[in-house]
């Protein structure tokens, strides 16, 4: 219901917050590429049923709530950190300097930040970490979805300057097809240096500790 997924929201509307953000990261698990995040400030009382966790959503549908995301924000932040930056501070050091950086682009700035996790700190801002966030605040779902969509892009991009190993599937997650091409192939450039395989898998390809398919 709109009430149960605006509640955390209202609670600050209510007490005269109306820039109210959300913040989510994405690519925390990959093997290749960047952690990208996404922060957005909705109108107070805006409300989209379809808006939900990124992760429950087809591609089609992040897809097609994308621009409306855009265009009914109030603002939106997005920040993208590499993989040479992932592999000089680790992914969760990585994950919310990426968060940070997308606040700290929001126009007007929040007058507080709702944030997906546990580990969002904030820099200067008034924030609340929400374990399960993305489905339990709508503007945190519309972050994970902006950031999201944002990071299929490039990692589809991306596809056609590594055609070998198939990042516009997999996205760089540790998929049978990602493992088997790294492989055949060995590492390309934008492979995250950092994330060293430690066990196998019972069929000779290595699966880094904390990577599923």
């Amino acid at each position: 219901m709109a009430t149960d997924r605006l509640r955390v929201e209202r609670e600050h509307w209510q007490k005269g917050l109306t820039l109210v953000a959300g913040v989510d990261e994405v690519g925390r698990g990959p093997l290749a590429g960047p952690v990208v995040a996404a922060a957005v400030i909705f109108p107070v009382g805006f409300w989209l049923e379809d808006i939900d966790d990124s992760k429950k959503l087809s591609p089609p549908e992040r897809e097609r709530l994308y621009p409306v995301i855009l265009e009914q924000a109030v603002s939106v932040g997005i920040s993208t950190l590499g993989h040479d930056v992932i592999d000089r501070m680790n992914i969760l050091r990585a994950s919310i300097l990426a968060m940070q950086n997308a606040v700290a682009e929001l126009r007007p700035p929040p007058q507080v930040v709702l944030a997906d996790g546990n580990s969002f700190e904030g820099k200067g801002v008034v924030y609340e970490n929400l374990i399960g966030g993305d489905a339990r605040s709508m503007t945190i779902g519309a972050a994970s979805i902006v950031a999201k969509v944002t990071r299929d892009r490039i990692m589809t991009e991306l596809d056609q300057r590594y055609p070998l190993y198939g990042f516009a599937q997999h996205k760089g997650y540790a998929t049978r097809q990602h493992l088997d091409a790294i492989a055949r192939h060995g590492l390309c450039d934008i492979h995250r240096r950092s994330f060293q395989p430690r066990r196998f898998r019972g069929d000779g390809v290595s699966i880094p500790d904390g990577h599923r398919e």
